[in-house]
């Protein structure tokens, strides 16, 4: 599969909606994932209300086109779920990509659903959940 496939124009236009959640420095809650076997790096902030619910995203990437558009699709859907959902979310996701299961009941997955036959791209797509995951077990 030639990476004209991987990289659509979907997937390009997911990656610059990223714009959307600015990176904010005074963001309560913050971690960050890089993929070792790509380089890629996202950076995550949170605000979360009392329950731990997920109020606000704030990503600042250093990733290739698939890890920010799964950081979009993150970020699109991420508000109001807390930690248990995030954890969840990121099983299902991670087993699917290895080969498992069906596409993962979180919106938006169908766009990077092609990476799913790049091994090299699978941590780049689970960036977004792992450093929300680390951030809300802090």
């Amino acid at each position: 599969m030639s990476s004209a496939v991987l990289y659509s124009p979907e997937v390009l236009g997911l990656a610059t909606r990223l714009s959307e959640w600015p990176w904010d420095e005074a963001a309560p809650l913050k971690a960050q994932a890089r993929s070792k076997s790509c380089g890629s790096v996202i950076d995550l902030g949170l605000s979360v209300d009392r329950e731990g619910r997920i109020e606000r995203v704030h990503v600042r990437s250093h990733a290739c086109a698939i890890g920010q558009s799964a950081a979009a699709i993150f970020a699109s859907h991420a508000q109001g779920l807390n930690r248990a959902d995030v954890e969840a979310a990121l099983s299902q996701i991670d087993t699917w990509l290895s080969g498992e299961g069906n596409t993962p009941d979180w919106p938006g997955l169908d766009a990077i659903a092609r990476a799913r036959d790049y091994p090299g791209r699978h941590a780049a797509i689970l960036l977004a959940w792992r450093a929300a995951a680390d951030c809300l077990s802090s």
